[in-house]
């Protein structure tokens, strides 16, 4: 385990080598699992202001879905996450023209249409965070067999995850907390 900050990170996320393919898992990790992507509190208003933005880039299912579930939904646990269309895919997701899952959040940022960029759970996959009760964060590698192509690609490039998930981890962390990683990665 080594400390940043006030945050616990995983010695996975030093060790595992890990880079998305997503030519072999279709994007997989938006449709497999119990729920939709997680969303931070600080996160819920902007799902709703995106809405209209994020229209075009969705599919009819995705948008029916929407409709009736919300820009978000509460689960039992009292966590958000995104909707999804029938308990399956997240309802922000699309296929491309190869059968791959793609996020509609995040291809309107792409093309400027908004600022964010998709929910920090997805840009850090497979990191998972959580949070004790005493407000302090760990940062977990999240392993599931739908990414063994992403590890075998990984470890072919040599990329560990840290290096691969740098600018979500900004993003979330700060540059400042990212260099502190890297050092502490580094010298360990």
């Amino acid at each position: 385990m080594i400390k940043v900050g006030e945050v616990l990170v995983s010695d996975d996320i030093r060790d595992v080598e890990f880079v998305c393919h997503l030519e072999k898992c279709k994007g997989a990790c938006c449709v497999e699992g119990d729920l939709g992507a997680p969303l931070e509190e600080d996160e819920l208003p902007i799902m709703k202001e995106i809405q209209e933005k994020v229209k075009p880039y969705l599919t009819p299912e995705g948008l029916k879905s929407i409709e009736e579930q919300g820009a978000y939904i509460l689960d039992e646990d009292g966590d958000y996450s995104t909707p999804t269309i029938g308990g399956k895919e997240c309802a922000y997701a699309h296929y491309n023209d190869l059968g791959i899952l793609k996020c509609g959040i995040e291809q309107a940022y792409l093309d400027g249409k908004i600022e964010y960029r998709k929910p920090i759970s997805c840009h850090l996959y497979p990191i998972r965070i959580t949070k004790n009760k005493k407000g302090f964060e760990a940062v977990n590698y999240h392993k599931w067999s739908i990414c063994s192509a992403a590890c075998s690609y990984g470890k072919s490039l040599q990329v560990p995850l840290y290096k691969f998930l740098k600018d979500p981890l900004i993003r979330k962390y700060g540059e400042g907390w990212y260099d502190e990683l890297v050092e502490k990665v580094e010298t360990a």
